[in-house]
């Protein structure tokens, strides 16, 4: 834990350091989650309040489909020319991708200032690593000029580190499902009402498709602040048509084309990242700039196809290897889905390649899969300490009904997969972020 004496008076960081000052931060706080404002309350207070200094911002809650939504919603605003901030967790690679300044990703030397600065003036005080960062990225956002910043909260919303703004343009709620409960609330209404937490006082709201409960827990706190709701379904939808992307609301009828990002689910958040531009008051977005948008967005560990390396190398000619964040059974029923329709259009054997984390429902995660994987192998997540191990994850893929079966590495998982399969196959590395992340940083192991 750093001290409390100014941080002039310690030794110098060299500006590539920012690893060495992030390591610091995890221990400031005995807990990893502790949701509450008060810590960030004091700490920007003594920072001249930054986060009353931000550019109009779009709030973003939900339980999946939030980066992907602020990633449409980046690629839309920036070919139409705006500066856009954006601030997302977690990060796949590196910690410098959660803060995106005006376009590009925050440099390792402002990174390194932005958290020295919000060390120092935190003099050692009780405040968890969430809430330490995110204050220097609001110190960040509110040195640099941009057009417009999307926020992404961490966790719920109410209670999130990100809910301390006091205003936003336009909040969103994507689809909201079970995660998190023992923070959230037990039922889905409850969550929701966690997640509505973001709503402003007559702030235009853009409400992804939702189950009953949850429309109903966000329709309840829209009405009690005033906030015009603009619901998928009812106020606006988006669905594929002949190929085409169609986003059908008040004022008419777009024909679009697909979205850049794979899978059909992709299709519900490009539509919501559609309505909440659209409802930004002082921007102007054609359709011409929104299918400039859709065609370029990028968003790695989301349905992404690995292209050669050493891991697809492993398996058979003519195999496929993809990539998905997906680690909860909400996005599983998603992740599956868009497999299915793979499926249809190309028939190859279905593989999983899964680790997660101890905190989610790994049974619940696996019951998507059951008549459509015809395999699971089961990995411990490499430099994660709470990875369940490859035997629980098994353990819990065979009550889910799914063959399945522990492997050591990623590499042996995709080595027995050749082994086994007649046919070149259809291979899906999914289950977590982090283990996302350890694959996009060319590991083999």
């Amino acid at each position: 834990m750093p001290s409390s004496a100014p941080i002039a008076h310690t030794p110098p960081i060299a500006p590539d350091d920012s690893a060495v000052i992030l390591a610091r931060m995890l221990h400031l706080h005995p807990k990893v989650i502790d949701l509450s404002l008060e810590r960030m309350t004091r700490l920007l207070e003594k920072l001249g309040n930054p986060h009353m200094n931000l550019p109009p911002t779009i709030h973003v809650a939900g339980t999946n489909g939030k980066g992907s939504t602020v990633a449409f919603m980046r690629a839309i605003l920036e070919a139409a020319g705006y500066r856009a901030h954006a601030y997302i967790s977690p990060h796949l690679q590196r910690f410098h991708e959660r803060i995106r300044l005006a376009g590009q990703l925050i440099s390792e030397a402002e990174l390194c200032a932005c958290l020295l600065e919000c060390e120092r003036v935190n003099a050692g005080d009780a405040i968890t690593f969430f809430e330490i960062t995110t204050v220097a990225a609001f110190v960040a956002f509110a040195r640099t000029p941009a057009d417009i910043l999307l926020l992404e909260v961490g966790m719920g919303g109410r209670l999130d580190t990100t809910n301390i703004i006091p205003r936003a343009a336009v909040t969103v709620i994507t689809p909201v499902d079970m995660d998190h409960q023992q923070f959230l609330g037990e039922t889905l209404a409850e969550i929701a009402g966690e997640k509505a937490g973001i709503i402003k006082p007559a702030t235009p709201v853009i409400v992804s498709q939702q189950k009953p409960e949850a429309e109903a827990a966000i329709e309840a706190q829209a009405a009690r602040l005033g906030a015009p709701m603009l619901m998928h379904g009812q106020d606006w939808m988006s669905y594929s048509e002949h190929g085409r992307l169609i986003f059908q609301y008040a004022d008419g009828l777009l024909d679009l084309p697909m979205p850049g990002l794979a899978g059909l689910h992709q299709i519900g958040n490009a539509g919501t990242a559609i309505a909440a531009v659209l409802a930004l008051p002082d921007f102007k977005i054609g359709n011409d700039v929104i299918a400039a948008g859709l065609r370029s967005v990028e968003w790695p560990g989301r349905l992404q196809r690995l292209g050669p390396g050493p891991l697809l190398a492993a398996l058979p000619g003519g195999a496929e290897l993809w990539l998905d964040g997906a680690h909860n059974p909400a996005a599983s029923t998603v992740l599956a889905s868009s497999l299915a329709e793979m499926e249809d259009r190309h028939p190859l054997p279905l593989y999983l390649i899964c680790g997660m984390l101890t905190s989610k429902d790994a049974q619940g995660f696996f019951a998507a899969f059951n008549g459509l994987a015809r395999g699971i192998f089961t990995i411990a997540i490499p430099d994660a300490s709470t990875s369940m191990t490859a035997e629980d994850l098994a353990d819990a893929a065979g009550k889910a009904g799914l063959n399945a079966r522990a492997a050591s590495t990623l590499m042996q998982a995709l080595n027995d997969i050749a082994s086994e399969s007649a046919v070149p196959p259809r291979v899906v590395i999914c289950g977590s972020l982090y283990l996302a992340g350890y694959v996009l940083d060319g590991n083999v192991a």
